[in-house]
């Protein structure tokens, strides 16, 4: 399972660049998926994101080509979703004065749960200031939305199965 890279993005091209994966057991990938699709909830699981605003549309669920503005790192960017296939698929760009960066995550359901990978390449002086001053942490915090969606996805699936059963 590989992304997508647009060119611009691809990390042969990009100062920053970053990989997280995690098995997440005992869950459905619709629980996965639904989670992270509603980026207004974000800042109640992923304490690294704030002030969520979805800016085209009235429905909060991400789609192709939503826009949505938010903040993350205390700085706050623009962001278009570019790719989106359910349960397979999702990324989006994210921009500000300093920082131009793609965020791409693949879903694949495995024996006893879901594999999710994540990577994300940024360019721009802001972003190599940041890796400079403070490696690791971006790698730190996405690892840290890994394990939070683990969460929440396990207590949307739980959930969903008690209310199912």
């Amino acid at each position: 399972m590989e992304i997508n890279w647009p060119s611009k993005y691809s990390p042969a091209n990009a100062a920053i660049h970053v990989r997280n994966e995690l098995l997440i057991p005992d869950v459905q990938i619709e629980s996965v998926w639904t989670s992270l699709c509603r980026p207004d909830r974000w800042p109640t699981w992923y304490p690294n994101s704030s002030h969520v605003h979805i800016k085209n549309q009235a429905q909060p669920s991400l789609q192709l080509g939503t826009q949505f503005r938010w903040k993350t790192f205390s700085v706050t960017l623009d962001s278009t979703v570019l790719e989106f296939i359910p349960h397979e698929r999702l990324a989006w760009d994210a921009h500000c004065n300093g920082v131009h960066a793609y965020h791409a995550w693949a879903f694949e359901k495995r024996a006893g749960g879901v594999y999710v990978l994540t990577e994300e390449t940024q360019n721009g002086w802001l972003a190599r200031l940041s890796s400079l001053f403070m490696p690791n942490r971006m790698s730190k915090w996405h690892q840290r939305w890994l394990e939070q969606l683990e969460q929440v996805a396990q207590s949307a699936s739980h959930s969903n199965e008690e209310h199912s059963g």
